[in-house]
């Protein structure tokens, strides 16, 4: 199954995809996702340009929630989300977990 692109919050399918292959296992296809053209590009910069007034009026409260409940959703998901980007780089099992917890942190960060 291809994987779409969200852009402006719809699913969009592309007539090119991408394989995504395990650089340790080059017989294992990751996944095979839609890639994006120029103008798909510049719609989701338009999307985000459009989005970001409504982002940065609304309340810090609110804010800190979705970031929060980011950061504790990869936390969570650390083994899982470590064990899927290491199979996607080619990293070390550590290394995939260590940069997931990472991301997590940068999230709990932000929300703070």
């Amino acid at each position: 199954m291809v994987q779409k692109n969200l852009i402006d919050g719809e699913w969009i399918a592309t007539s090119e995809v991408s394989r995504n292959i395990n650089p340790s296992n080059t017989n294992d296809v990751v996944g095979e996702y839609a890639r994006a053209s120029a103008d798909d590009a510049r719609a989701a910069i338009a999307a985000a340009k459009a989005a970001f007034p409504a982002w940065s009026r609304s309340g810090i409260l609110e804010r800190h929630a979705i970031l929060r409940k980011t950061a504790d959703e990869i936390l969570a998901r650390k083994d899982e989300l470590g064990r899927l980007l290491s199979r996607e780089e080619g990293k070390t099992l550590a290394e995939g977990i260590g940069e997931t917890v990472r991301a997590g942190q940068i999230f709990d960060f932000f929300a703070g």
